[in-house]
């Protein structure tokens, strides 16, 4: 896992780069020794945006004219009053400073050197630079600009560069960290030191702080995942706070702000309405420009693995690596090719585009490595999109790998894996993505969050009432008619989902979540959703509705929940429009199940790409006018149209169908081949000791998922995932801090909080 983490304090009684004395020579022999508590240091490059300058015999960074930061990390002498403060000097483990004192920055983890980009505006004002981590195509010059806007004010300068990353400003003391518009790059932060620490992840600040579980925002995670109100701004960690996606954290001297920097409509005047074929060719432009910045970055060669001791009857030597569980990415580009549209887009485009995809150290006449993931034990419902993903590999430009598995590879099959940042539904299915993932290249496009992105919720059918345009709702009604199961319902359909989308227009956001906290505390739970594409549209054309693992919650669990909505329903969104609202909402929670899926699936030396999450992809999709959004097969046209612009028009028949749903047949054959594991993982759950479920409860939904009956088999996963990660989260023996006496930080340290009891 990677992340980034800093502090600003009034006082900067935390220490990290030593104390400098005169001439910019250390003030004791310790400080200079290599190798002391204080990491790599930092030595900052005039004029250069590289940032790649690690120095390891020292801890102190050097501008032009020597030191640029100092310290009150050590003392002089045992007499010396900054020998107290020393004893309380706490660095990330395994970082590396960027900048130190008096607010300092870490890079933790295994960055790439081209992933870490540092530049000061002027060589004589070495407090006033900005921080670029991640995939950025921005030039020096851009950057340049863009930190001398951020210095006044101006933070949307920071946000319009393709890639994915997070930017870091300091001007003086003030400290400025912008997120991301989607959410899978979020900020978090939390009160520290007399000021403010932030980081690219919770469970740092959670370990910094000492944080105990915050059970109210696991419940809300199970009862409500669609709805941000009931999430707000917390974390699993109490005292760990998050921006909202959208939004930028401002420290000066310790006192905090949070700012949004995306402009924000008017609810005077009406925004004119966009022009179809513009918004088009913004999202091409910007998904072009988003492939192109990860074409454009230096290629990477996975790390050399370890000495192979010598053949095996019956093993290769990639077979070997596998059952030592040693898998190594293929130098280069790749893709999934999944048969499914967004991700045929991103292997066709990237392959296509101007450069040498697979090219390794001047190597030319690489192809781009195409991965399909063949379901052995499940093969039927999918022949149509493997026969589509075969079609678009005979492209001369791809590589077409199919990583075949049967039970092996079943949804809960391998519980074990590494502790992610907080809990997600991915955990159950990361040994199933992490086998197809291994096969791919050390730099891997996904089509992640083309649906979020380009397609419209179903809630935009009551913003198009709102607006007066009920004759775009003919087609996607339509539609929803021709998918009903039974011939005589499709008759009703049409009026039931026009009837849905005319109360939710005339239904105020405030009057909305007040209704759904009524139902959480009547405990009117029933699963949504799970009839096929008209029940799940008629699910969603609400302010708010319940997860599909509400129904195995305590009354105390959805009570607690309640008050959360009926408090949010005095808070009203950035977006009064339903619509608009809940897209958002969507969005937002696939972000975050994506920044989870990354953790929980990780190869060593390899990236995931989602160029659909990228902030200038995320924008020009919010530009797409909503009639245009709501036609059927309008995402597939969309992206017929950037491949036509790359010169790719001959596309195999059925390319933009539907995309594979979740197979339900695999899951409940992973169910019940791991039913005893489950069964024992749910004997005495960490959930049930925390007042969230009943074990007996969980215990049986399991049984009759097994054995076929109808259950909400996500919210099963939500569970399972759940419960893993309080399993992993506790038994961890670790911290992500260390320094020269100070105590052991870690997050929960009292294990999970028993509940309270019940007012009677």
């Amino acid at each position: 896992m990677r992340w980034l983490v800093g502090w600003s304090s009034i006082a900067a009684s935390f220490g990290t780069a030593g104390r400098v004395g005169p001439g910019g020579r250390p003030r004791s022999a310790r400080e200079a020794e290599p190798g002391s508590a204080y990491g790599a240091g930092y030595r900052y490059e005039s004029g250069s945006a590289s940032g790649h300058g690690h120095g390891h015999g020292s801890a102190y960074g050097y501008g032009p004219d020597g030191p640029v930061t100092g310290g009150i990390a050590d003392a002089a002498h045992a007499d010396d009053p900054a020998g107290r403060d020393a004893e309380r000097t706490v660095v990330p483990v395994g970082a590396q400073l960027l900048w130190g004192d008096p607010d300092p920055l870490w890079a933790v983890g295994d960055w790439r050197p081209d992933e870490i980009r540092t530049l000061t505006a002027d060589p004589a004002d070495p407090f006033t630079r900005i921080a670029v981590l991640g995939c950025c195509g921005a030039t020096d010059a851009e950057l340049r600009r863009a930190l001398t806007a951020a210095r006044g004010g101006a933070l949307r300068h920071l946000t319009q560069w393709s890639g994915s990353y997070t930017a870091v400003v300091q001007a003086g003391r003030r400290i400025t960290v912008v997120g991301d518009l989607a959410g899978a790059r979020p900020v978090f932060h939390t009160p520290w030191a007399g000021g403010t620490a932030y980081a690219t992840a919770a469970l740092p600040l959670a370990d910094l702080i000492e944080a105990q579980l915050d059970i109210g925002h696991l419940a809300a995670l199970l009862a409500c995942p669609d709805s941000p109100e009931a999430l707000g701004d917390g974390t699993p960690y109490e005292g760990v706070r998050r921006i909202p996606p959208g939004h930028a954290l401002i420290l000066r001297e310790g006192s905090r702000e949070i700012t949004g920097y995306e402009p924000v409509a008017s609810l005077a005047v009406a925004a004119p309405e966009a022009d179809a074929e513009r918004a088009v060719e913004g999202v091409r432009e910007a998904l072009v420009d988003a492939v192109r910045a990860r074409l454009t970055a230096p290629r990477h060669a996975p790390e050399s693995q370890p000495y192979d001791p010598g053949p095996v009857p019956g093993m290769g030597p990639a077979e070997r690596r596998a059952a030592r569980g040693l898998p190594a990415p293929v130098p280069g580009v790749g893709a999934d090719l999944s048969g499914g549209s967004a991700s045929a887009t991103l292997a066709l485009l990237a392959a296509g585009l101007p450069g040498a995809p697979g090219a390794l150290l001047g190597r030319t006449g690489e192809r781009l490595l195409a991965v399909t993931f063949n379901d052995l034990a499940t093969p039927s419902g999918r022949e149509a999109e493997l026969e589509r993903a075969r079609a678009i590999a005979a492209d001369p430009r791809l590589r077409h790998v199919v990583v075949a598995a049967a039970e092996e590879a079943l949804p809960y099959a391998d519980l074990d894996g590494p502790l992610t940042d907080e809990p997600g539904p991915s955990l159950v299915h990361a040994s199933r993505e992490r086998r197809r993932l291994a096969a791919g290249s050390a730099d891997h496009f996904t089509g992640h969050g083309a649906r979020q992105v380009l397609d419209a919720h179903p809630a935009r059918l009551a913003d198009l009432l709102m607006d007066r345009r009920r004759r775009h709702l003919l087609r996607p009604v339509a539609a929803l008619a021709r998918s009903a199961p039974a011939a005589g319902e499709s008759l009703t359909v049409p009026f039931s989902v026009y009837g849905a989308a005319r109360r939710l227009a005339r239904t105020p956001y405030r009057t909305g979540m007040e209704a759904a906290a009524a139902r959480l505390r009547a405990g009117d739970i029933r699963p949504a959703g799970t009839g096929g594409p008209v029940d799940a549209s008629l699910a969603a054309l609400t302010w708010s509705r319940p997860g599909p693992a509400a129904g195995w919650l305590t009354g105390e669990a959805l009570a607690e929940v309640s008050i959360r909505l009926a408090t949010a329903a005095g808070r009203p969104p950035l977006s009064l429009r339903p619509g608009e609202c809940r897209a958002r909402a969507a969005l937002t929670r696939h972000a975050a199940d994506h920044r989870v899926f990354e953790q929980a699936v990780e190869v060593r030396s390899q990236r995931l790409h989602a160029p659909f999450l990228d902030n200038q992809v995320v924008r020009a999709a919010r530009a797409l006018p909503d009639p245009l959004r709501v036609q059927p097969g309008a995402r597939a046209a969309i992206l017929r149209s950037v491949l036509s612009s790359a010169g790719v028009r001959e596309l195999p028949p059925g390319w933009g169908a539907p995309a594979h749903v979740p197979n339900e047949t695999a899951t409940r054959l992973g169910l019940r081949a791991a039913l005893a594991t489950l069964l024992s993982l749910f004997t005495a759950p960490l959930l049930a000791d925390a007042g969230l479920i009943e074990a007996r409860v969980v215990r049986q939904a399991l049984l009759d998922a097994a054995e076929g009956r109808p259950v909400p088999l996500d919210g099963l996963a939500e569970l399972v995932s759940m419960e893993l990660w309080l399993g992993r989260l506790l038994s961890r023996r670790g911290t992500c801090w260390t320094g020269t006496t100070a105590p052991r930080r870690r997050a929960v340290p009292n294990g999970v909080p028993q509940p309270r009891a019940a007012l009677s």
